[in-house]
């Protein structure tokens, strides 16, 4: 209240309790009430199931694989398990007994926000759904480059691009499958570092990896590789490039090993072209939200590639080869279990073993060659 509205009123000959009223109606501030907006969430619905799920839709499967990303046999499915695995997003009726959002609105909405890197309100007009249940739908939904970074981040997440960064760790195959995901760790960390702190050869230490045994060139060898740039130790798992080679047999190696190392570049070029989200600057605060993000996508892009792989050549892997409940024993003593789990470890980081395998598969692709 101001100054000349308190002098008025102490000069004032009403009696006090109309002065009284008058004061506490000046102070009173008018609360502004919350807008509503009529969607019309069942006429959203409608449209958006006309157009692409109803058994003649508007438009065809073409263009449903283009703005979905995958086809909708993989979207009704990842619809059923979703809506299994999270009650939110089962439609239900409001406090108004009005039927709300359908999971269909919820799961476009959200896939159209990882596909496009759009902001939250972009499909309000055509879902009927606004800002803020988008945006709880995507977290929902991730939950089954950074342009917003917290300042006191920015330091240890700008890394050689000068840009706040997190990393992300992959291992794919050429079929474009992703087998290893590691995120989160802030750009300023190099590939050691990354390597240092991720679990990519935890099952591997502790004997639960699917057995690998081959041989090449006359040696037998029981874990199997990754190929990796010069930058990784020189690891018995590791098959790096020849640099400046001479010999015409490890130019014919360099060129191989460069050739197909370019499978996770490409499968990493393939995610980002299905989810502009990744790609985009980041437009959540949380680096957890950011987790969830990426896994989804990492998740999504194995689906789609499970999806539409040729049935004719597609290989039938058990995947769920490690028992949910395993038996564990404990002991203070040095366990056969814990003995090999050290073995394991100084065998994985052998120089020896590197540089031996280098060598026989550089005679090996020279044999190869020698017999086309």
């Amino acid at each position: 209240m101001g100054r000349s509205l308190f002098k008025k009123l102490l000069f004032d000959d009403s009696d006090e309790d109309e002065i009284m009223r008058r004061i506490l109606k000046g102070s009173t501030v008018q609360r502004k009430r919350r807008q509503y907006i009529e969607r019309d969430r069942l006429a959203g619905h409608k449209r958006l199931y006309l157009d692409y799920f109803a058994d003649t839709p508007v438009y065809p499967p073409n263009l449903f694989r283009r703005r979905f990303r995958m086809s909708r046999s993989l979207f009704l499915r990842i619809q059923s398990r979703v809506e299994t695995y999270e009650s939110y997003f089962i439609q239900k009726r409001d406090g108004a007994q009005k039927w709300g959002l359908s999971s269909l609105q919820k799961i476009t909405a959200a896939l159209r926000m990882l596909a496009y890197g759009v902001t939250a309100n972009f499909m309000d007009e055509y879902v009927r759904i606004g800002e803020s249940t988008a945006m709880k739908s995507l977290k929902k939904f991730v939950k089954a480059k950074w342009k917003n970074c917290p300042v006191a981040w920015k330091g240890q997440y700008s890394g050689h691009i000068h840009e706040p960064t997190i990393i992300l760790e992959a291992v794919a195959s050429y079929d474009l499958w992703i087998w290893h995901a590691f995120f989160g760790l802030p750009g300023s960390n190099n590939d050691i570092n990354v390597l240092e702190r991720s679990p990519i050869f935890s099952e591997l230490e502790q004997g639960r990896a699917p057995a690998v045994n081959y041989s090449i060139n006359g040696h037998e060898y029981k874990m199997g590789y990754y190929l990796a740039d010069g930058i990784y130790p020189k690891w018995s798992t590791f098959v790096k490039t020849i640099p400046s080679p001479r010999e015409q047999k490890k130019k014919l190696f360099a060129q191989a090993q460069e050739a197909n190392r370019k499978d996770v570049e490409r499968a990493f070029g393939v995610l980002q072209a299905r989810f502009a989200i990744v790609r985009g600057p980041a437009r959540f605060f949380h680096a957890e939200t950011l987790q969830d993000i990426m896994k989804a996508c990492v998740i999504l892009h194995n689906m789609i590639v499970e999806d539409e792989r040729d049935v004719n050549e597609a290989v039938e892997l058990d995947y769920e080869q490690i028992d949910d409940n395993p038996t564990i024993q404990l002991s203070r003593e040095n366990t056969n279990t814990f003995t090999e789990f050290i073995e394991t470890h100084q065998c994985i980081r052998d120089h020896k073993i590197h540089s031996q395998l280098q060598t026989d598969l550089v005679e090996h692709l020279w044999q190869l060659q020698g017999e086309l």
